[in-house]
């Protein structure tokens, strides 16, 4: 399965995706507090045998600057991106790596997939041991996706609906190569997903919306209605909160067609069988790419948001979702639809019986849809 979603079945496309199975480089940039290194190195000597362990994990170091010795950076090498998520937006990554917070005034992160190296002969056998390499560069416009989530009280569904839907939108120039292009926002249930789009740089991004007036006045809004208590002047709790609620982008591919039309967005929550979450991100991935290459139904563009048994796709497409309900849920092929039956949490969803019938797709489309909240684009530069 993961060599399939690793090849675009959409001509002249390379699909921005996790599932292609290359060994991953992340670079963690340390802005340490002056006097402090001696206590930075006992820290990283604490954590580093517990990271070691964690599974994905090939190796890592510690550097400091040549030029000035309170910039200090952390690279680490792991065997497959989702292995790497999965511990990067956990809590055991916070507990692990708190040993440093008390010696750092701010860090960077950087993640990239390993796309070529060069090496000595027996070092290249020992580096095509570890894993694969990214198979061809990823064509992209500068823009990052990506979606954070969360739960409210059930009896506050109607109140936090009002809330997201009414909220004054944030300065949209964050600097001289970052702007805030779309926030998409939608509920499920008693979830929430927040879905943002930006040209440039994410955690810069990030930083300047969390700043924002309007924007701290809406979170504060949403504190008495979340079922996770947060306190967001508390920079401990609300890292804990933040992580736990990402929802990292692990594919998108779109069509490149020249539509001329007015393009629908649509959400789609698919809960997963305990532990199946994976499994079914990469099944959507795969038939999402078809779905996108068939130039005969309306979906254009997609993008899957996943962690542990929460799957959410982003769907753009030129006609009403429901008039081709399997292409826009990435299942029009029965057998995808039978594998999706044994991945899915059907009863989560509300669906009965199975869903290889031939009105399966609009079933679980009516029940995996949600609802529309806010969508806001930047205006046009």
């Amino acid at each position: 399965m993961s060599v399939a979603a690793a090849v675009s079945t959409v001509p002249d496309r390379v699909p921005i995706t996790v599932f292609d199975d290359a060994r991953v480089r992340v670079v963690l940039m340390l802005d340490v507090r002056d006097g402090t290194q001696a206590e930075v190195l006992e820290a990283y000597e604490r954590m580093c045998k517990r990271v070691a362990a964690v599974p994905g994990h090939i190796s890592d170091q510690l550097c400091q600057s040549l030029e000035n010795p309170t910039q200090w950076l952390i690279t680490s090498e792991w065997e497959s991106a989702p292995e790497f998520l999965a511990w990067a937006n956990s809590e055991e990554h916070l507990e692990m790596v708190r040993p440093l917070e008390p010696y750092v005034r701010g860090t960077h992160s950087m993640r990239y997939s390993v796309l070529r190296e060069t090496a000595g002969a027996d070092a290249g056998e020992r580096a095509a041991a570890r894993g694969a390499l990214q198979p061809r560069p990823r064509i992209g416009d500068n823009l990052v996706r990506h979606a954070v989530t969360w739960t409210v009280k059930p009896a506050s569904v109607g109140r936090v609906a009002e809330i997201l839907s009414g909220y004054t939108s944030p300065e949209v120039r964050v600097d001289d190569t970052t702007r805030l292009l779309r926030t998409s926002l939608f509920m499920h249930g008693n979830r929430v997903v927040r879905a943002i789009e930006v040209r440039g740089d994410l955690q810069a991004a990030l930083r300047h919306v969390a700043r924002q007036p309007e924007v701290r006045a809406v979170e504060e809004a949403l504190n008495p209605h979340l079922e996770q208590d947060r306190d967001l002047t508390d920079p401990r709790s609300a890292r804990l909160f933040f992580t736990l609620a990402a929802l990292p982008a692990v594919h998108h591919v779109m069509s490149g067609r020249e539509t001329g039309r007015d393009i629908e967005r649509c959400a789609l929550h698919y809960p997963a069988r305990p532990g199946a979450g994976a499994a079914l991100a990469r099944l959507l991935a795969r038939q999402g790419e078809a779905a996108v290459g068939d130039p005969d139904n309306p979906v254009v563009a997609c993008t899957l948001f996943h962690r542990d048994d929460l799957v959410v796709r982003l769907v753009d497409t030129v006609a009403a979702p429901d008039t081709a309900p399997g292409a826009v849920l990435a299942l029009s092929d029965p057998d995808a639809r039978a594998e999706a039956g044994r991945l899915l949490d059907a009863a989560a969803l509300g669906v009965d019986g199975p869903l290889t019938d031939d009105r399966a797709a609009a079933r679980l489309l009516a029940q995996a849809r949600m609802r529309p909240l806010t969508d806001r684009r930047a205006p046009v530069a």
